[in-house]
């Protein structure tokens, strides 16, 4: 009962308190990010500078468990180098899956609040919007990101009005 206070705790505070909740000046990567299935839509933009990710934040709306895991996301990659990051939501992705060791869920910190994520299907997708748009992003791919299939969307750019980007 412990441990679903704790993740209440975390994911409430992240949901409510979103520190990465923000448009990002000066972003060189941006990528929608979309879950149909329940509406989150997410805008990630990162400021990669010589392979490390100097800031990040996201704009958009979703549900809570969408938001609160995209911004603990981000507190865990920004600083960390594209590889680093690639790694972290290789690893979050099997986590989701029941597939890593206890030494990688320590690596994964707040974020292994979502572990069990898996035991409710229909928020497996919310859980990973973030990671999968951030992954897709730093593997180059220009299209927007959902859960459902690749692709359905378009890239943005900070130029462009997000109130009304569909």
């Amino acid at each position: 009962m412990a441990n679903k206070i704790f993740y209440n705790e975390i994911l409430t505070d992240h949901n409510l308190h979103p520190g990465n909740k923000h448009d990002i000046p000066g972003a060189n990567m941006v990528l929608e990010g979309v879950n149909p299935s329940c509406g989150d839509d997410i805008i990630l933009k990162l400021r990669v500078k010589d392979g490390v990710i100097e800031d990040g934040g996201f704009i958009g709306d979703g549900c809570a468990i969408s938001q609160a895991s995209a911004d603990i996301m981000l507190d865990l990659i920004i600083g960390k180098t594209e590889q680093e990051a690639r790694h972290l939501a290789e690893l979050f992705l099997r986590m989701i899956k029941g597939k890593v060791t206890d030494e990688e869920m320590e690596e994964l910190e707040e974020a292994g609040v979502l572990k069990d994520i898996s035991h409710m299907p229909a928020r497996v997708k919310c859980a990973v919007l973030g990671w999968h748009t951030m992954e897709e992003m730093l593997n180059g791919e220009s299209e927007a990101v959902t859960t459902e299939e690749k692709g359905g969307g378009r890239e943005h750019d900070q130029s462009e009005d997000t109130s009304s980007h569909r």
